[in-house]
C-alpha cells in the first residue's frame, strides 16, 4: 500500500481480534510516533506500551472506547495493546498538543499499513492510570492509543456531513464531509 492508500483506508477501529501484536511490530509503531517532528525539537513525548493481559484490564477499565457501541459488544472484543502517549513535563509544560497529534498520526498510519487497527481516546481517567501503572508525576497522560488487527471494517461514506452509525448487518458507516464544504482558495470569497 502506498501512503494515500494507507490514510484512505485507516479507520478508528473499536472492536478487535483476540491475537496479539508483537513486540517487534510494537516497537516499529513506536518508531514511526519517535520521527514526528516536534517544536523546537524538544521532543517532549514518551510512550508507554501495554500489551500483558492483566495490564490491558486495567487500562481498559479506564478508558471509554466504544463512542456509541455498548460497552459490553466493546468488552468483548477489546484491544491487546495500548500504547499512552505521556508527556514529559521536565521538558515542556505546555503547548505540546501539535507534537502529540504528528506522533499519534505516523503511529496509527504505520499501525494501519502493518494491518493493526487502532483507536484514540482522550475520554480517559488520567488519575486513575497514572496510579495503577505507577506513571511519575511529572508526567502527563495525553491519549491513549488501542491497538489490534480489527474485527471490523468501517466503511467511508462520501455523502457529506459528520458522524458513524452501523447498519443492520453491524457495518460500522463512517461518514466524511465533502472536501466542497471545508476546502477554500485564497480566502473567503462572497
Amino acid at each position: 500500500m502506498n501512503i494515500r492508500e494507507v490514510i484512505e483506508k485507516r479507520r478508528t477501529i473499536r472492536l478487535f481480534e483476540k491475537k496479539k501484536i508483537s513486540h517487534e511490530d510494537l516497537e516499529d509503531i513506536v518508531q514511526a510516533a519517535r520521527m514526528a517532528p516536534s517544536a523546537r525539537n524538544i521532543q517532549p513525548l514518551e510512550y508507554l506500551v501495554i500489551d500483558e493481559d492483566e495490564l490491558c484490564d486495567e487500562v481498559f477499565a479506564r478508558v471509554h472506547l466504544g463512542g456509541d457501541l455498548e460497552r459490553e459488544e466493546v468488552s468483548e472484543n477489546r484491544p491487546v495493546a495500548y500504547v499512552l502517549v505521556l508527556l514529559n513535563k521536565k521538558k515542556k509544560e505546555e503547548k505540546f498538543e501539535h507534537d502529540s497529534g504528528l506522533a499519534i498520526a505516523n503511529m496509527v498510519l504505520l499501525a494501519e499499513s502493518k494491518g493493526v487497527g487502532s483507536c484514540i481516546m482522550g475520554r480517559i481517567d488520567r488519575e486513575g492510570l497514572m496510579e495503577s501503572l505507577n506513571i511519575p508525576p511529572h508526567y502527563y497522560v495525553d491519549l491513549v492509543v488501542a491497538m489490534g488487527y480489527p474485527k471490523e471494517s468501517p466503511r467511508l461514506v462520501e455523502e457529506g456531513g459528520s458522524g458513524y452509525a452501523r447498519d443492520e448487518e453491524g457495518v460500522l458507516h463512517v461518514r466524511k464531509r465533502n472536501l466542497s464544504e471545508m476546502f477554500h482558495w485564497n480566502g473567503f470569497r462572497g
